[in-house]
């Protein structure tokens, strides 16, 4: 057996072993303009999740959620910076970029979607809640997965759990890393990720709605978010302050969405 192929004998693949490795990320929730919700799903799964963004280079996956209005009954707090309102922020993509190739894929991104505004292959009625680059700065795993988070946009998990904080000063994200550790994760694999800059010349359509001391959750769930949520993922807003972390400012449930379909549009509000 080769070096290569006895590596992957192993349970889990140390981060710095594996050959491919996620560096950085584009997460962007959207809300549709009430009824528009089916033409833009059918625009942004049929073109845009292409032509935006996977036909780039340097981006390796990408996956598409979405909340209903059960979900998004489990959202907290009720006066988030990120979704104002619990009620928007119906979409959420979320693509993976390969390790020390952000700057030329961002580059490359900003240059495709004006490129689309030019040509007219863009959607006007629905509104960017919270389009943002994060770095990634750790992961975690629940007991007994060995699952690497660069696998998880493909595994096609049942949903996704999101928590955006604002980390207390003294802070970092692999303090918030650790603390998701040892809880134990209650995710099959989760991502921890900080914010990266938006460019400067992105489409005025997309504001930013950033801030520095920002830590990113994306936890991976391999049964239904909304029935598990609140055992547990919603207590966790309690335990991140009490854990003296800072404060959970954006928590939700999102759906894997049905390529091909246009399941949930009927749910959204």
């Amino acid at each position: 057996m080769s070096a290569s192929e006895d590596r992957y004998q192993t349970p889990a693949v140390e981060r710095e072993d594996r050959p491919i490795r996620v560096g950085s990320l584009l997460f962007t929730m959207v809300e549709p303009h009430r009824g528009h919700e089916v033409a833009y799903n059918r625009w942004y799964e049929r073109d845009h999740f292409y032509a935006g963004c996977m036909v780039g280079k340097w981006q390796f996956a990408g996956s598409r959620y979405v909340a209903t209005r059960d979900c998004k009954t489990k959202r907290y707090p009720s006066d988030s910076p990120i979704a104002p309102d619990p009620a928007v922020g119906a979409y959420l993509a979320v693509y993976w970029v390969l390790d020390g190739e952000h700057d030329a894929w961002n580059e490359w991104g900003v240059e495709q979607v004006n490129w689309l505004h030019a040509n007219d292959r863009m959607f006007n009625d629905r509104d960017h809640i919270h389009t943002a680059l994060y770095e990634y700065a750790g992961e975690a795993n629940a007991p007994g997965s060995t699952t690497p988070v660069e696998l998880a946009l493909d595994r096609a998990y049942a949903g996704l759990a999101v928590l955006i904080g604002e980390m207390a000063d003294g802070v970092d994200a692999a303090a918030v890393t650790t603390w998701l550790e040892r809880l134990p994760c209650p995710a099959d694999v989760a991502l921890v990720g900080t914010p990266l800059p938006l460019r400067s010349d992105r489409p005025a359509d997309v504001p930013d709605t950033q801030a520095e001391n920002r830590v990113l959750i994306l936890g991976f769930v391999e049964q239904d978010p909304i029935a598990g949520w609140d055992a547990t993922f919603a207590g966790l807003g309690g335990a991140f302050s009490g854990a003296g972390l800072g404060e959970i400012v954006f928590a939700s449930p999102f759906l894997a969405t049905v390529p091909g379909t246009d399941t949930y549009t009927d749910q959204l509000w």
